[in-house]
């Protein structure tokens, strides 16, 4: 479980393949820490990494390794690309603050950046995300881009899709990847747990009425 707060910018220093049981399209990664403390971290353990959950199968005191399945690189970007900078978030312990949301690391869908533009001293960024994504989405809703905890400004909802308006302020500017996005750029996005459980329960709700009605 993670926050969405990033803690520190790596760098994708080597991409190799790698074969995972029957999956012979994985990749080995090698990614370096940059400010990330490493210290209390163990092979076994989970970094967010662009906001999915990865572990770690491989440490040294600036770098760490993890592995990629096929599965996994279909449902996020940014896990393949030699030389480009990532969002990393240790995972959370018993009693640390929850300075974002709760995030779970697993990448609920990609979204296209339809527009970054400044806003002030900030930057206005709009991005499109899935039409099955639009019923977990809301004015102030949170949601995990890229791993970062943001709040939706805006909702436009279209026939195929859901456009959402996020504020970026400069200080999550200056610590995370998000300073490089640009129109045309995919991101990893997560939408918030309590969200996806009060759609759950709703649904559950609506389909015991109905069964009873029909009873």
């Amino acid at each position: 479980m993670f926050a969405g707060i990033v803690v520190a910018v790596g760098r994708i220093s080597r991409v190799q393949p790698y074969q995972l049981g029957q999956d012979q399209s994985g990749l080995h990664v090698h990614i370096d820490a940059g400010g990330l403390d490493l210290s209390d971290v163990h092979i076994g353990d989970s970094i967010a990494v662009q906001g999915a959950c990865m572990t770690v199968v491989g440490l040294a005191s600036d770098h760490f390794e993890i592995d990629v399945s096929r599965a996994s690189l279909n449902l996020t970007v940014g896990l393949d690309r030699e030389g480009s900078e990532v969002n990393l978030e240790k995972a959370l312990r018993m009693g640390d603050p929850i300075g974002g949301h709760l995030v779970s690391g697993h990448i609920d869908g990609l979204g296209v950046v339809l527009r970054c533009a400044e806003m002030g001293e900030s930057r206005e960024l709009v991005i499109r995300t899935p039409r099955q994504m639009a019923r977990y989405l809301a004015y102030k809703v949170s949601i995990a881009v890229n791993g970062v905890s943001l709040t939706v400004n805006k909702i436009k909802d279209g026939v195929d899709s859901c456009d959402v308006s996020i504020n970026l302020i400069p200080h999550t500017l200056t610590i995370t990847t998000l300073r490089h996005v640009k129109p045309g750029d995919q991101v990893n996005l997560e939408i918030d747990l309590i969200a996806r459980y009060v759609a759950r329960m709703l649904s559950v709700a609506n389909s015991n009425n109905d069964n009873q009605a029909i009873a």
